[in-house]
This record gives structure tokens, sequence and C-alpha cells, in this order.
């Protein structure tokens, strides 16, 4: 390849575009894997839930499960990052780096090559103006001679004349010898330089071309390999990331989600008993039977059909019927089973955040002792504020969970009578199952009837005053109470088991029942405590 020095000059700039071609490639590849990362934590950010994990309420398995594979997506997008920062470190700036370190080595030896090759240049145009001017001098010195013969053998030539061609014919004769010596010295040296050009100088800076190509093919090849190791690299991690998406899609428990459901939505009452028998006939065995002393009475408790309805309605609230409005502290306004959710809730805050003064009190005190010891550090008096207002924390947080406390027992042994009661009760209800009236208890047989107490008018200071002014509503029938209630809540009534009320607005599906005593007292009951008769033609007691 001593004659291809041009070709190998296109060789290597070639095999420099060809690294930075592959600096290309592995740059365009870096931003895909850049825009992938940056839009798969979009993607995480778009669905990730908005707010904090304590308002996910309840947490259902499935949607537990979709949060950690995007906890995992997240991560995986991470690793793609990763890759795109080795690649851009160890394969894109390498590459960059070494192609312009292998531009300016190219540079140097081609230039070498160059100065090489133009030296042997000038050592060859010595040698052939040497040759050239050593031609001339011969054929200068030929006709000299040819001059000197002539005149010789012209016998009409003087002797000055043959004198003067033999001067010039040595000469020339000596300068030919001259240019001859001078050429075969150019002719030595350029030889010898062209010697050392194409098995010396060229040899040797091919020899350097070729260690630089060679190189550029390793470093190629080590990219190659970086290229696949900053991928092979993240590979365990990423398989964590899928093993967790795995792990989070084999925790989704549908019966634990079918059972938070239910917790969520329990209200802790009871379910409403059987309907009584109505027995419509009652109204002809009266008829016709001599019992006729107790009209009086019933007209006397009768009550105005044409009192306005509208006027109280929407005035006694209970879990929908009230508008919002401040929550009570003792979360009565909730179902049992909500309710005692709400307090527990409550205890275990209320715990954590007196563990929290509890170890705040104990740090004070140590700094305090520390103090004590050591008066230079500070002084002691100046915590004695904290330590007092951690104190009355810690009080006013035992009060708190003493208060909580009293009102979840009782809410739990409220849960666990009901249970108790409504079990003896359904044997009861079996026996009394449609034999109970208004007026109070009766048989099979209209003549052994038993008459209740005669009405007792109401007193309008025993209704709130927003009550006052509004005309009594006319029953629609009648109810008795399968269970105690201690109705305490604003707007509801108090019973006791077995308690004959009348019922003068139907259960809206809220769950309560709108009742009234005989004394006129009215409030709210739970419609799963009473059996309720409704008697359609009823206008009062």
């Amino acid at each position: 390849l001593k004659d291809q020095f041009d070709n190998l000059d296109k060789h290597t700039q070639w095999g420099i575009d060809f690294l930075e071609k592959y600096a290309k490639f592995v740059k365009e590849r870096i931003e895909i894997e850049q825009n992938y990362a940056k839009q798969l934590r979009n993607l995480v950010k778009k669905y990730c839930p908005k707010r904090s994990p304590k308002d996910e309420e309840p947490r259902f398995t499935s949607c537990i499960a979709f949060f950690n594979i995007l906890n995992e997506l997240n991560d995986y997008a991470g690793q793609r990052e990763v890759v795109a920062e080795e690649m851009g470190h160890r394969v894109y700036g390498e590459l960059m780096r070494y192609s312009h370190d292998l531009k300016t080595e190219r540079k140097m030896h081609l230039q070498e090559g160059r100065k090489a090759q133009q030296y042997l240049d000038m050592c060859w145009k010595q040698m052939d103006n040497s040759k050239k001017k050593f031609e001339r001098e011969c054929r200068e010195a030929e006709k000299a001679q040819q001059s000197y013969e002539r005149l010789d053998n012209d016998t009409n030539a003087t002797k000055a004349d043959v004198e003067k061609a033999k001067q010039q014919l040595n000469l020339r004769t000596h300068m030919a010898d001259e240019n001859k010596n001078e050429y075969a010295a150019q002719l030595q040296n350029f030889n010898g330089e062209q010697h050392k050009h194409y098995y010396i100088v060229i040899p040797q800076i091919y020899k350097q071309l070729q260690d630089m190509d060679e190189r550029r093919t390793i470093k190629l090849s080590e990219c190659y390999k970086g290229f696949a190791d900053s991928e092979r690299k993240v590979i365990p991690i990423i398989s964590k990331c899928l093993e967790g998406m795995i792990l989070a899609a084999k925790s989704v428990d549908e019966h634990r989600d079918s059972q938070l459901v239910i917790d969520c939505f329990k209200s802790g009452f009871e379910p409403p008993g059987d309907f009584p028998f109505e027995d419509y006939s009652q109204n002809i065995y009266r008829t016709i039977s001599d019992g006729t002393i107790s009209t009086p009475k019933q007209e006397g408790m009768r009550i105005d059909s044409k009192t306005t309805v509208g006027k109280a309605k929407g005035k006694l609230w209970l879990f929908g019927k009230k508008p919002k409005g401040p929550a009570l502290e003792d979360f009565s306004h909730l179902p049992p089973e909500q309710r005692r959710k709400k307090l527990q809730q409550r205890i275990d805050e209320l715990n954590r955040e007196l563990q929290k003064e509890t170890d705040q009190k104990d740090a004070l005190n140590k700094m305090k002792d520390v103090y004590e010891k050591n008066p230079q550090m500070g002084d002691p008096g100046s915590l004695q504020p904290k330590l007092t207002e951690t104190m009355n924390n810690m009080d006013r947080l035992r009060m708190e969970i003493h208060k909580n406390e009293a009102w979840l027992s009782e809410v739990e042994g409220k849960v666990a009578a009901r249970s108790d009661r409504r079990h003896s009760s359904d044997i009861n209800h079996l026996v009394t199952q449609g034999r109970e009236s208004p007026e109070g208890s009766y048989t099979d047989d209209a003549n052994q009837e038993v008459r209740g107490p005669p009405q007792q008018h109401a007193h309008p200071n025993e209704f709130d005053d927003e009550f006052e002014d509004d005309d009594p509503l006319p029953a629609i029938g009648h109810c008795k109470a399968i269970y105690p209630f201690d109705g305490h809540n604003e707007g509801t009534l108090a019973m006791k088991e077995g308690e004959i009320l009348y019922i003068i607005e139907e259960d809206k599906g809220d769950g309560w029942t709108r009742a009234r005593r005989h004394n006129g007292e009215e409030g709210y009951v739970p419609t799963s405590y009473i059996d309720v008769t409704l008697e359609k033609n009823s206008k009062g007691a």
C-alpha cells in the first residue's frame, strides 16, 4: 500500500464519519429513552390519587394494587432514565471525545505523510535538474569537440583558431565532468531518500494510521458492548419492578373488598321484623258488639284530619332529613356502627398525640437534668413553661380519651343489648303478632277485647319552640315497640319495649318513622325497632 496514500486518506475519513454516524444513532436512542421515561412519569402522575392516603377510605385491595403498580411503573421509568444517562455518559460522550482525538491524530499523520512525499519530490527535482544540466553540458562538450576536430582538419584554419577550439573543448569537457559528478551525487541522494521514504517513513506513517483505525474499530466494539451493558445493568431492577406488579396483582382480595364495603356502609340497625296480620274485621266486631261506651272516648281522642300536614313536615331531622351542619362531638348523629368506627378512630388519634406529648415530656425532662448538671449549657427554668404546657396537653388528651372511651363503651353496649333483645323478641313476636291495637291488647274474640287508657291531651309546652304554632298531624296507623329506644338525639322519641305509639309519618327510606305518644309528644323512632300497622281510613285514635 506504499503508493495508496490517497486511498488510505479516504478510508480513515470514512472511519471517522462512521464513528460519528453511530454517535448520532446513540444520541437519538437516548432521546427516545428520555421521552419514554418522561411520558411514563406523566402517565403515573395523571392516574395517581390526588388526595393523601388518609382520605382514601375505604382502601380497596384492587385500588391499593393499582397504586402499587403505578409506583412500580414510576420506578421503571426511573430505570429508563438510568439507561439514557448511562448511554449518554458511557457511550455517546466517549464517542464524541474519541472522535475529536481521532480527527486530530489523523490530521497529524496525514501531514507527516504529505511532508515526506513533498521532501521526496524535492529530492527528485534536484536529481532531475542535475541530470538535465549534465545532459546539456554533455551536448555542449560534443559540439565543442566537433568544432575542434573540424578546425584541426581544416588546412585553412589558423593555429589560433585551432587553439581556441581546443580550449573551448577542454572547458566544456571539464564542466560536463562536474555536472556528471553532481548528477551522480543527486541521483545517489534521491535513491537513498526514495528508499527511506518507501521502506521507512511511509510504512511508519501507514502503521500509525493502521493503529489509529484499529483503535477506532476497538472503540466501536467497546461502545457496542457498553450500549448493551447500559440496558443489561437495569434488567434486575426492571425485573423487580415487574415482579412487584405481579405481586400487586396477586394481592387483590375480592372478599376483603366486599368486607370493606360492608364495614363502610354498615349502620348497625337491625333489619325490620315481619309484618303483623292486619285484622280489618275488628271494626265490624266493634259495631255489632255492646261495647259502645268507648265511642265517646274515641271521639274525644280523634284529631281533626283537616289540620295542615305540610307545616311540620321536614322540621324534625335525622340523617338525610336535616340540612348539612356541624357534626356532633360524640357522633351521635351517625348510625351505631359508623359511630363506633368514628369513635375508635378518634381514640387512636388521641392515643398517638398522647404518645407524642409523652415523648416530648421525657425529652424535656432529660434536657432539664442536663441543664441542672451543666448550668453553662442552659437555664433549667427556661424549660418549665414548655414542660407545663406539655403536661396540660397530656391531661387534656387523657380526658378526651376517657370521654370518647365512655361513648364507645356506650355504643358497644347498646349494640350487644340490641342483639340479645332481638333474639328474644323474635320468639315473643310470634305469640303477640296481630293482637295489638292502638287502644290496647285484644284477642281473636272481640268481646274479650281490653280497652286501653283514655287519650291524655297534649300540653303545648312539651314541644320545642319551633313547633308551638304548628297543628298536630293526623295518625295514619299504630306501632308497637319491640326494642327500647333511648331517644337522646334531638328530634327522636324515647320508647319502652312493648309501648304502643301512633304513626303520623311513614318511613321515607332513611330507616326512621315519625310517631306520637298518647300525651301528644312526637319524634322519630327507628323503623327496625317497631312493628307498624297502617290504617288507610284512620283519622285518629
